[in-house]
């Protein structure tokens, strides 16, 4: 690495619905034709790997034995029903709707020993400006309460949320700089509060821009067309499909 750092790979395999051991496999052979190789993984080895987020339920336990102590979080058992007839709106399309606060002045969440069996969410302080730095969009601010609300840590499922995850992680593995794209903004602003309750220093933040097709329409998964696992059985070469990644 040029700057003397140390990549990792990280599979955010959180979700039980979603993550597939195939879907792993095939990420890992799709990154090892691109030529990308990492230098750690949770054996201390390398190249090793990855680390898996189903594999860390008791760091993740941890920190949201943490919020509850310091009462910043609280239970909550709101539907989705309760939160679709809610007034307020998102404000993103791909963003959350702004909390309602019918659960907020619930006071027995030190009563609870593990957090399966409802939502938690976390208090935001109505009002708090959240201001950062992106290194590509610049000067970011958000307010509390306006931009976003209480916002899930812990699902009732018991699945901890990307939110609380990301931040124990990027804070237990050392991480300096997150690069992702600029969908993700809103969610920084919610990262910086659970690192600030936490204890924890967060890390640099580069949002890039998304990626379109010919249309102005934003890529996802469902555009399998456009998949690198589709590219490769096209017969494209690892350095041309690197190439047209970075095209402007």
């Amino acid at each position: 690495m040029e700057s003397g750092g140390v990549l990792i790979l990280r599979n955010e395999d959180l979700d039980p619905q979603r993550c597939r051991r195939q879907y792993a496999q095939a990420m890992l052979e799709d990154l090892r034709w691109l030529g990308i190789r990492w230098q750690e993984g949770p054996d201390g080895g390398g190249p090793c790997g990855p680390y898996a987020q189903s594999e860390r339920r008791e760091q993740y336990l941890a920190a949201w034995k943490k919020l509850r102590d310091a009462g910043c979080i609280y239970p909550c058992t709101c539907s989705r029903k309760d939160l679709a007839m809610a007034a307020s709106a998102p404000n993103e399309a791909d963003d959350e709707p702004v909390y309602p606060g019918n659960c907020r002045s619930r006071t027995d969440a030190a009563e609870f020993a593990a957090p399966a069996g409802v939502n938690w969410r976390f208090r935001v302080k109505d009002g708090e400006e959240i201001h950062f730095g992106d290194r590509h969009l610049g000067p970011q601010v958000f307010v509390a309460g306006r931009d976003f609300g209480d916002f899930v840590i812990w699902r009732r499922d018991d699945v901890p949320a990307y939110q609380l995850a990301v931040v124990v992680d990027d804070a237990a593995m050392r991480i300096t700089e997150v690069v992702r794209g600029a969908d993700l903004l809103m969610s920084t602003a919610r990262q910086l509060l659970l690192y600030r309750a936490l204890g924890d220093m967060p890390p640099e933040f580069y949002h890039c821009d998304l990626m379109l097709d010919q249309a102005g329409v934003r890529l996802a998964k469902r555009h399998d067309s456009l998949s690198i696992r589709h590219l490769r059985e096209s017969g494209w070469s690892p350095q041309k499909a690197l190439q047209s990644a970075m095209a402007p």
